[in-house]
């Protein structure tokens, strides 16, 4: 009976695994299982209010190198009281054909007031925030903030995740001191391991030397 109940339970435990990911893919909790998440587009917290298209489950995936600089920075955050926390990395071409969808349809502002309420839906293109082609998908750009461990709060970045404005950009005037503080601790720590930050966004970071700068993956997040 014993080693019926243990066949029996690998066998559940191989049904629930992970799918199989393109070599040079990691899921980020196998690397360093301290890193924190909260995928948003497999859910309706984010800025078009629905699951998006790709995201069937709850995992964060990214290139290898990408996950093991990752890893490197969240070793050296713990150690000051400090996790990274993710929002996103991997992002399918499917996904990103479901923002321009919706960008398209102007009558589609459920979620206007919490993401984007100084900025008219059909600038979002214009002004950097939606495109038909992301580094996302390449694999190896995540999106993240820093939380305090103790009290598992996100740290004062002057505006939330995906805001879409100016308040977003990683050297805007008008937030406080220990706004813009919080802002380059972010930012020097992910550039001195090798990611490259970008001008509209404060939580967007590409690694340098990526993987694969020219392929735009599609598979599922599963």
């Amino acid at each position: 009976m014993k080693s019926f109940i243990i066949f029996f339970t690998v066998l559940i435990s191989s049904q629930i695994s992970s799918q199989t990911l393109p070599n040079g893919f990691s899921y980020v909790s196998e690397i360093d299982a301290t890193i924190k998440k909260e995928l948003r587009y497999a859910t309706s917290n984010n800025f078009i209010g629905k699951p998006i298209d790709g995201y069937l489950k709850d995992s964060l995936i990214i290139s290898t190198p990408a996950a093991k600089a990752l890893k490197e920075i969240q070793t050296k955050l713990i150690l000051s009281g400090l996790s990274l926390k993710i929002f996103d990395a991997y992002r399918p071409q499917q996904a990103v054909d479901h923002f321009v969808r919706w960008a398209k349809v102007m009558n589609d502002t459920l979620m206007k007031q919490l993401y984007y309420p100084d900025v008219q839906k059909s600038e979002l293109f214009t002004l950097g925030f939606i495109a038909s082609k992301s580094g996302h998908t390449r694999g190896s750009t995540v999106d993240l903030s820093i939380v305090d461990v103790k009290t598992n709060k996100e740290v004062d970045m002057g505006s939330s995740y995906d805001f879409f404005g100016e308040k977003s950009h990683p050297f805007y005037k008008k937030i406080t001191e220990a706004q813009m503080k919080n802002r380059m601790l972010l930012r020097t720590i992910m550039i001195k391991n090798g990611f490259i930050p970008y001008d509209n966004e404060w939580w967007h970071f590409t690694l340098k030397d990526e993987p694969y700068p020219t392929t735009y993956f599609n598979f599922l997040i599963e």
